[in-house]
């Protein structure tokens, strides 16, 4: 049997569209064994609809532990998804160090003053290629700083179906020796299905190089709605197996252990 967790989920604290509460029902439903809420936290910039204020962290870390103590179903863990900005990471390592988290998402979204999801916009007349490797460049910066527990997801940059034409390859076999190197997990996160790419993160076809240097892997959902709980895993689980993973990282209190599947 598959011990399911959900490690990426967004409530009302960040972009998320329900309370906490409201994602528990739906996380036993699809037969999770713990759930974890990671709602963004961007530091150095001013505050946008879709992160949450520092000033928040009191009363969600509040929130989440009074809803580990009610929940007896399933196991809540508390998280963040915290943007990863380069020549920041003395900062963000000691603003994130003594926060009571069981576990620390690192994503890229901004390139400059935009972030990459924000719409199809923000690739228009710009190279794709420079796009890509820039973006690359960006994650590989967040794996080395090993602030983060887990990367996610790892080439967002693919979010619209753009195209780049340089053989990508080079780059996800450096993410992964690079996660290996600096023992970072990643996420197989299925929210991709959902958006323009339709498909998951990272990009399947890469999948082996993750593989191949053993880099700890957990499925998530990166649910902004109850209903995306768990969303897609029975097809997450089949495609890891189908690679060879066989074990799925479990976080608490920042250590990670791995449990088989």
């Amino acid at each position: 049997m598959i011990y399911r967790t959900d490690y990426h989920m967004h409530s009302l604290y960040s972009d998320g569209r329900s309370n906490p509460e409201d994602y528990v029902a739906p996380a036993i439903a699809a037969g999770l064994n713990e759930i974890g809420f990671s709602e963004h936290l961007t530091l150095f910039r001013d505050p946008e609809d879709w992160n949450m204020k520092p000033v928040n962290l009191e009363p969600y870390f509040k929130h989440i532990d009074n809803l580990r103590v009610n929940t007896k179903e399933l196991k809540v863990k508390t998280g963040l998804e915290v943007d990863f900005f380069p020549g920041k990471e003395d900062d963000i390592r000691s603003f994130l160090s003594p926060l009571p988290l069981d576990y620390i998402i690192g994503s890229v979204h901004y390139m400059g003053e935009t972030t990459v999801d924000h719409g199809p916009d923000f690739y228009e007349g710009k190279s794709i290629d420079k796009l890509f490797a820039s973006y690359f460049e960006m994650v590989l910066s967040a794996v080395s700083s090993q602030i983060f527990d887990i990367i996610g997801h790892c080439d967002l940059i693919r979010i619209f179906g753009y195209k780049p034409t340089i053989d990508l390859e080079p780059f996800y076999r450096k993410l992964a020796e690079s996660m290996r190197k600096h023992n970072v997990a990643f996420e197989l996160n299925t929210n991709g299905r959902n958006r323009p790419l339709a498909d998951f993160y990272p990009d399947r076809k890469f999948l082996y190089f993750f593989r191949e240097e053993h880099v700890p892997v957990c499925v998530n959902s990166d649910a902004h709605m109850p209903m995306r709980v768990g969303q897609y895993f029975d097809e997450a689980y089949e495609l890891l197996r189908y690679v060879g993973f066989n074990e799925m990282a479990v976080f608490d209190k920042r250590v990670r252990k791995m449990v088989p599947f």
